[in-house]
């Protein structure tokens, strides 16, 4: 661990600074949107917009790493966000807030692949496994500290949107300033959607449903927040206890899907989801009840992430799985960019509860069809170990994630 941390600490402090920031803007946004009169339908735009460019910047930011380099592609990213997070107040428009996060979603998901790539090329066979895991822990509590920040100033004001900005360019000081040389970048060929979908089905629809969940559970639960008149330290607690949950629950649930057919536990956390959205929708529940439900949604909607690509791991080569994840994280983005719009309908239809109604419809819809895939086939004979990560971790990580958890399965 103290080999990880000497030669590492600087890329993950980065990557910490950037979460923060990012986690900021991303909750600040649904609060101060409201304040500035949007609609919960132009909101969910604004929100939706994020995972678009973050889908669009994970295809296209790896040929610009190839064309022009790491520091030109990270220095051009870290301008961008910083402008685009100052400009937010000064243009209060929701189209303009719209093609704001665009550019936000798309420069994130370059400066990630680049951290990743930088990261990765720190490390070494041994230590890849801690330094990953590292990696991981450093994003959610670099999203949990941000929510924190929304309580230092009004969020009227224009000091909030002025800290991420500021947070995100100090990142890129201990990055750039790294002894190390910028990596030789090397990306997989992604699985054709055809061959990943006969490969697993399941793994197909649960990462489109899924992201659907995560974009509306991470997405708009500021917005929700707003209509049901919580106040901005509320606010940001019920968010914060979402990724606290994501954080605390993954490594329990995955040792245990380790352990049985991981559509079982699939269907069981989808179930489990779907009650608990169910009971929100339809009882009254105070202000701490609604702490536990953001605890525990988060703890499912994280380790089905994890579990979804696991399973799909399971039933294929190894050689396989690192284009594989390439194309499930494309698919789970395609899905993440529905999700807010969906959800701000839904709000907009059945008052602020249609939040939960939404996330309550995805989640029994992926446990009724985890359930019929279990009578379709059998389980594999020899399933893999699982791989621990975030849905903000692009193909890169996921990949290097994936590659080490077959190795530790194999030995």
């Amino acid at each position: 661990m103290f080999a990880v941390l000497t030669t590492s600490w600087p890329l993950l402090l980065g990557v910490m600074l950037l979460m923060v920031g990012n986690g900021m803007q991303g909750s600040l946004l649904g609060i101060r949107g409201a304040i500035e009169g949007f609609s919960t339908f132009e909101l969910s735009l604004v929100m939706s917009a994020y995972f678009l460019g973050f889908l669009g910047g994970s295809r296209m930011t790896p040929d610009l790493i190839r064309r022009v380099g790491h520091v030109r592609v990270f220095a051009a990213l870290a301008s961008l966000i910083s402008a685009s997070l100052v400009i937010y107040p000064v243009l209060p428009n929701w189209f303009a807030w719209t093609l704001l996060r665009v550019c936000i979603g798309f420069s994130f998901s370059g400066v990630y692949v680049t951290a990743e790539s930088w990261l990765n090329n720190q490390s070494t066979n041994e230590t890849r496994g801690q330094t990953l895991s590292f990696y991981m822990i450093v994003q959610m509590l670099g999203i949990i500290m941000s929510q924190a920040l929304l309580n230092v100033a009004d969020p009227s004001d224009f000091t909030l949107f002025v800290i991420p900005s500021v947070l995100v360019s100090l990142a890129f000081i201990p990055i750039l300033l790294t002894a190390s040389t910028a990596p030789v970048f090397e990306s997989a060929k992604s699985m054709k959607f055809k061959e990943l979908f006969i490969a697993s089905p399941l793994g197909c629809v649960g990462m489109f449903v899924t992201g659907g969940i995560f974009s509306a559970l991470f997405g708009m639960a500021s917005v929700w927040g707003t209509e049901a008149g919580l106040s901005v330290r509320d606010i940001s607690i019920f968010i914060a206890s979402i990724y606290v949950g994501g954080l605390l629950m993954q490594y329990p649930i995955g040792r245990a899907s380790d352990r049985m057919d991981r559509r079982i536990m699939v269907t069981a956390l989808a179930l489990l989801g779907f009650f608990i959205a169910f009971v929100v929708f339809v009882f009254k529940v105070p202000f701490v009840g609604f702490l536990a439900v953001g605890f525990l949604l988060g703890g499912i909607t994280n380790p089905l992430y994890s579990l979804l690509i696991a399973h799909t791991n399971d039933f294929l080569d190894t050689e396989q799985m690192a284009s594989a994840s390439s194309g499930m994280i494309f698919i789970n983005g395609t899905g993440a960019i529905f999700g807010p719009l969906i959800t701000g309908w839904m709000i907009e239809a059945f008052g602020p509860n249609g939040f939960f109604a939404f996330i309550g419809l995805l989640m029994g819809a992926l446990a009724i069809y985890a359930f019929w895939r279990m009578t379709r086939r059998a389980a594999p004979v020899d399933a893999g170990a699982f791989p621990t990560f975030t849905p903000q971790a692009t193909a890169m990580a996921v990949g290097l994630v994936i590659e080490q958890a077959s190795e530790q399965s194999d030995e």
